[in-house]
């Protein structure tokens, strides 16, 4: 009996201990070579599962993705990169980012649960920086990359279009949040996906009557989404922002910036004051030259603007900005709209540019990068296709807004001084409306209240809390925290590579060489960039608490 009893006992703790196995799943890894392999899985991992051509965003679906997230960051974490160059080192550092963007969405963001803006499938616009802005459904459609149109690019989008009623079938269920303004907002973008799709119906109709039919029945899916969503809009009371602490940690973690909530509150709001008070200065001091006027024709318009581009890529290439490539130029241009008519107001940069085309040529550097992509790609596989979750923001819009006042100073607009006057406009505006995106996400700014206080801080009255420019832009801050500041944040940081990067190099700096090294580093965080580009690891060290 006591040597039966011993080995049950024997033979139950062996049971126990197989019923809880430790994890087998060791790695270890010290190739870049490996590292690129795991980015190329990775993203097909991130991408959520496609069940009869609709994303799976089911609740059970997104734990399951959430649970196997953890092997993907054990694998990560398994590199050893010592001995790599620092570009490589970079390389790590962006997966790294995009893991953990992964699992911020599912900890906090939730935006297939929260936002029901996430669900709109079809996009008629193009976006100008890497990818589109916020977090969107996987598989929506993107017009402009259907362009120009042919049979068989009208016969994917028709079959996609059709999916629209499947998708917000799973939406519905979906869709569990309380975030009030995030609900109210969502509602609001899903009227106008279904105000896009008839206007892109009625112009395909004519040559292609299946699309026409598929975007009708696209828009008629689209409007009862929305009348869903506004009868359930009532019910909703929670709050839409993510609290101070989550937005410390998604800066930090996922966009590599050295700032906490707080830092970019007090940033943004110096910036607001001197935009302020260097536009003052300057008013004064072309106190006796006559206002500014608006472009006031189709023909006038049209001629400013490509003059405009004309004078802008000459001051880039006689001023040794930059190297100007062949196909810079033409991506200019086409970015050149139509006169739009207007008794009042039209959308702020509108405003600006029907002023003086000067400082948005600056700030349209944005399309010159969209071109830079298909024409120059990044020497790395990684930094060759956009970074997810907006991770690039930093770069891209701090950069865009940057060198509109970089450039000023470099004399752009030596000639056209009142332009200065509307480039501290629109970094006030920039400082204004990042401010009430960061007092959104802190819970004590509603939306509306948002809108308000931009506006109230943007001088001429040029962006009025109920125009479309603030009350999108609020809107996907709200969605996407953090965007909303990266104008400024980027900006100041950019300052500090120019900086560093110069005293490097004191007596021997030329911005040429400065911009040809920047534009080849790739549209990646503000801190890998400084990394890359000085030896410098500090404010990637500050961002993540090392």
């Amino acid at each position: 009996m006591i040597k039966s009893s011993r080995f049950l006992i024997i033979l139950l703790v062996g049971l126990a201990a197989c019923g809880n196995p430790k994890p087998t799943n060791t790695y270890s890894f010290n190739q870049y070579d490996q590292l690129v392999t795991l980015f190329t899985e990775w993203r097909t991992f991130q991408s959520p599962q496609m069940k009869d051509g609709v994303p799976d965003y089911s609740a059970a679906a997104m734990k399951q993705q959430h649970t196997d997230l953890a092997d993907w960051q054990r694998k990560l974490n398994a590199f050893d990169t010592t001995g790599w160059p620092i570009k490589q080192q970079i390389d790590w550092y962006l997966v790294w980012a995009e893991m953990n963007g992964m699992d911020f969405d599912h900890r906090v963001l939730r935006p297939w649960e929260r936002n029901p803006a996430f669900y709109v499938w079809f996009f008629s616009y193009q976006s100008d920086v890497p990818a589109r802005e916020g977090p969107h459904i996987a598989g929506a459609i993107d017009l402009p990359s259907y362009q120009p149109l042919t049979e068989a690019g009208a016969k994917e989008i028709s079959g996609r279009l059709r999916k629209s009623s499947a998708v917000y079938a799973q939406a519905r269920t979906n869709l569990i949040g309380d975030a009030r303004d995030l609900w109210v907002l969502g509602a609001r973008s899903i009227r106008e996906q279904s105000s896009d799709l008839e206007s892109f119906a009625a112009s395909v109709a004519g040559q292609y009557p299946d699309l026409a039919s598929a975007a009708n029945e696209a828009r008629d899916a689209s409007n009862q989404f929305a009348e869903w969503l506004t009868a359930q809009s009532n019910s909703k009371t929670g709050q839409s922002g993510i609290g101070k602490e989550n937005y410390d940690w998604y800066v930090q973690n996922v966009h590599l910036s050295p700032y906490t909530w707080e830092g970019e509150r007090q940033a943004l709001e110096r910036e607001l004051a001197r935009s302020h008070s260097a536009l003052r200065f300057t008013e004064h001091h072309h106190r006796k030259l006559p206002p500014l006027t608006k472009a006031n024709t189709p023909e006038e318009y049209r001629k400013r603007l490509h003059d405009g581009v004309t004078e802008y890529m000459k001051f880039l290439r006689d001023n040794e900005v930059m190297t100007v490539k062949p196909y810079m130029e033409p991506a200019m241009r086409a970015q050149i709209n139509e006169f739009v008519p207007a008794d009042g107001l039209r959308g702020f940069f509108d405003e600006v540019d029907y002023r003086d085309p000067m400082p948005m040529r600056a700030h349209h550097y944005h399309w010159i990068e969209k071109v830079r992509e298909i024409e120059e790609p990044n020497e790395s596989p990684i930094r060759r296709v956009p970074l997810l979750y907006n991770i690039y923001d930093s770069r891209a819009e701090g950069f865009a807004t940057a060198l509109e006042e970089l450039v000023m100073n470099a004399g752009l607009l030596a000639n056209r001084p009142q332009a200065e006057e509307l480039v501290y406009i629109m970094l006030a505006q920039r400082a204004a409306r990042g401010l009430g995106g960061l007092y959104q996400h802190s819970n004590d700014m509603t939306f509306d209240q948002a809108t308000q206080y931009a506006s109230k801080w943007v001088p001429w009255g040029l962006l009025p809390a109920d125009g479309g420019t603030i009350q999108h832009e609020e809107h996907f801050y709200l969605e996407q925290p953090g965007y909303g500041s990266s104008y400024v944040i980027g900006k100041l940081d950019l300052d500090k590579l120019v900086a560093e990067y110069a005293r490097q190099r004191e007596g021997k700096f030329k911005l040429q060489e400065f911009m040809d090294e920047f534009n080849q580093v790739g549209i990646i965080p503000v801190s890998l960039v400084y990394w890359q580009m000085t030896g410098d690891k500090t404010l990637l060290n500050r961002a993540i608490g090392k």
